[in-house]
């Protein structure tokens, strides 16, 4: 019989799944409260709190768009109606601490459209058993899972599972987990044990600043050998009320003489400073590994000396970071979202508008980057653009574009072209614009009104190929010309990053380019005598009714009066 017994620290569990006879939920943890466990070593870890926050900003980055918003500006509205700034930022939150979000989807009374969406805290749900073809269709939620008597669980099923008349189903995006069907692990799993240590690290330093420091002990009991039961016992006891970061500093001991008095034996521990510092620099290495941090300067801890060094650090990291960390997260939303959007019949390349550390506003804008080489290929821009027959039509008006405008003028044009529709009502017809449908006539265009544009500015010797042949064509452009121009290489080399492609109708020639489009409205001659020469323009529909705008800003602007030149903030020059 051994009467030496050693105190060990727990070894770190994965957490427990159990399928519990008597309930319809399924218990994550041990005592179903896993949950709660990962939000006290957020809250209890400053590293663990640290890593999380600053991630979780960098997934949200300037919040979510679309790639397409400027094609699809109808969608895209419907888009920001449903999903609030406070409902994205919460799922982040949530899926980065937790490793899961759920979405609140309501419906209409005919149950065929999503009219709203709200965040449900994912520490307040639990998944229900699966069905005997393995699959999960409901989550139970509860305000409060360690009194489920006061706050009984409610099951809501999930998104596609509801029946007709179920106008609430919950949407739940989580990570893939080997193993698991029920609930996804965190994606630092390996990285909790040692938030938990760093946790007991500065709750110990506390107490021992407050309370006086001391060694180890080893407790002795010199009068007699008990028995094995009462050996634990006592074991027991000696341990809850000394051991831990929060262990009692006094003891009170009573005996019935000297001779056989408790005695406490100190075991010196050398260097303390160094060994918790060595603890503590541990700690942090291994939570921010487990978080995949490729370099803590991310987070404003330096690595090296020098600011040159440290600044190359910062950017090669965050390159990395970004794209094997951040965007992952971003595209698992992004997925999730889509389902809901696809269920309202709307379609959008949806996408978040990305932090970046070394930006002083901390905007990422979209512009485009210089070239690393230039093609000599020769530009053919001869199946776009066409001549205007001034016999048939007249100019009318002429302005430089402006994206806030572009919407509303064509509204215009649509009353114009349409002249037994009352100006005063204000049902204005909208019309898209985009599409690209070559040898057509444009979806700007009527029998009364049409608008085309043309490519403007000054010429310099240090103009490109690509605005020398715009400007020396004098053509003016159906809008879906230009539009299919940016799918094309009509200037190879000037996208992002070199790429031969990009938004003509955004960005023009490309980085520091000085020329912009102008919009043309023409009117068809007519005779004095017939009522198409009655006196109808822009300027006076405009007088009759307003429509919001809602366009993008980018294009009624030279590139070099954009942001960076209307090149990529990490283009050589600025940085």
């Amino acid at each position: 019989m051994s009467n030496i017994h050693f105190i060990q620290l727990a070894d770190y569990q994965a957490p427990k799944i159990t399928e519990n006879k008597r309930d319809e939920w399924v218990d994550f943890g041990d005592n179903n409260d896993y949950y709660q466990f990962l939000i006290d070593r957020y809250n209890g870890s400053t590293t663990n709190n640290a890593v999380i926050n600053n991630i979780t900003k960098l997934i949200y980055g300037k919040g979510l768009t679309a790639n397409d918003a400027n094609r699809k500006p109808n969608e895209f509205a419907q888009m920001k109606m449903l999903f609030s700034k406070d409902t994205i930022r919460k799922i982040t939150k949530d899926l980065k601490l937790l490793g899961e979000f759920n979405l609140q989807l309501i419906y209409n009374e005919k149950k065929d459209k999503i009219v709203r969406v709200e965040h449900l805290p994912t520490n307040l749900v639990r998944s229900e058993k699966c069905n005997k073809d393995g699959v999960v269709e409901a989550i139970y939620y509860s305000d409060n899972w360690e009194d489920i008597k006061k706050f009984p669980p409610k099951r809501i099923s999930l998104f596609g599972y509801g029946s007709k008349t179920e106008k609430l189903e919950i949407l739940r995006v989580g990570n893939y987990t080997i193993g698991q069907k029920y609930y996804s692990n965190v994606d630092y799993i390996g990285g909790v044990s040692y938030a938990a240590l760093e946790e007991e690290i500065s709750n110990y330093l506390i107490n021992e600043v407050q309370n006086g420091f001391s060694g180890t002990k080893i407790v002795n009991f010199n009068n007699g050998v008990p028995t094995e039961e009462q050996q634990s016992i006592i074991q027991s006891k000696v341990k809850s009320t000394l051991t831990g970061s929060k262990g009692k500093k006094v003891i009170v001991a009573f005996n019935s003489d000297e001779t056989k008095k408790t005695t406490v034996d100190d075991i010196p521990l050398n260097d303390a400073p160094e060994h918790y510092k060595y603890l503590s620099d541990e700690c942090l290495a291994k939570i921010m590994l487990s978080h995949n941090v490729t370099s803590p300067l991310l987070f404003g801890i330096a690595t090296s000396t020098g600011f040159s060094a440290n600044a190359d650090e910062l950017k090669n990291s965050y390159i990395l970071f970004e794209n094997m960390v951040i965007r992952p997260f971003q595209e698992l939303i992004c997925d999730g979202l889509d389902k809901v959007l696809a269920f309202n019949e709307i379609s959008l390349d949806l996408a978040f508008k990305q932090l970046q550390p070394l930006d002083i506003d901390g905007e990422l804008t979209k512009a485009l980057d210089t070239p690393t080489q230039m093609s000599s290929q020769e530009i053919d821009l001869s199946s776009f653009g066409e001549e205007i027959d001034l016999n048939e039509w007249e100019l009318v008006d002429s302005r430089k574009v402006d994206y806030d405008e572009e919407e509303r003028l064509d509204a215009e044009l649509n009353v114009l072209n349409n002249p037994k529709k009352s100006l005063l009502s204000k049902v204005y017809e909208f019309v898209s614009t985009g599409t690209a449908r070559p040898n057509s006539s444009s979806e700007q265009d009527g029998e009364l009104f049409k608008s085309r544009y043309r490519y403007t500015g000054n010429l310099s010797s240090n103009s490109r190929d690509f605005c020398n042949k715009m400007i020396a064509s004098n053509k003016a452009y159906r809008k879906e010309d230009i539009i299919a121009m940016g799918s094309q290489a009509v200037n190879e080399g000037w996208g992002p990053k070199g790429a031969d492609t990009y938004s003509i109708w955004l960005y023009k020639g490309g980085g520091d380019c000085h020329h912009f489009w102008t919009r043309e409205t023409y009117r068809k001659k007519a005779d004095v005598n017939s009522p198409l020469a009655q006196e109808i323009t822009p300027a006076k529909a405009r007088k009759e009714g307003e429509i919001l705008p809602t366009n993008d800003m980018l294009v009624y602007t030279a590139p070099k009066d954009m942001p960076y030149n209307g090149f990529l903030p990490t283009n050589k020059r600025f940085q």
